[in-house]
């Protein structure tokens, strides 16, 4: 760090001092981490199903959600039925290392059963054997 000496106490203080912006800097980019998983878990409004036998899955690849007018998502991004054999074949295939995927598929209450099934056709016939219906825990 340069230094000065200061030979008489009537001079004015020119330099800028950064410290304070970095600091705030700093808070808002650890708020910003923390909010960021929570707002992108949110985006999709769905309300999912009761279940007393729900389990919490630690590990998920795939995650594939199916609102109430049937849209699907895969992974956040709305894709076509029609398509989601291609997308989740090209993401198996990015799979170096040859894990098996699994796929978790979060439907909404109101959401047609046929649907549902469908997805879960597509998801089989894309060779994803492992996969799990994504409920909440119901309250005793």
């Amino acid at each position: 760090m340069a230094g000065r000496l200061l030979d008489s106490g009537d001079e004015a203080i020119t330099d800028i001092n950064v410290t304070p912006f970095v600091d705030v800097m700093l808070v808002l980019l650890v708020i910003f981490m923390v909010t960021a998983n929570y707002i992108v878990n949110q985006s999709i409004n769905i309300q999912l199903p009761k279940a007393d036998t729900g389990q919490v899955i630690q590990t998920r690849n795939l995650a594939l959600v199916i609102d109430k007018e049937s849209k699907v998502y895969l992974d956040g991004k709305p894709v076509e039925i029609d398509v989601l054999g291609e997308k989740i074949t090209t993401f198996k295939a990015t799979q170096a290392d040859g894990t098996s995927v699994q796929a978790l598929i979060s439907a909404d209450t109101a959401t047609p059963h046929g649907t549902v099934v469908k997805v879960i056709d597509v998801v089989r016939k894309s060779g994803i054997t492992e996969l799990a219906i994504n409920v909440e825990a119901a309250s005793n």
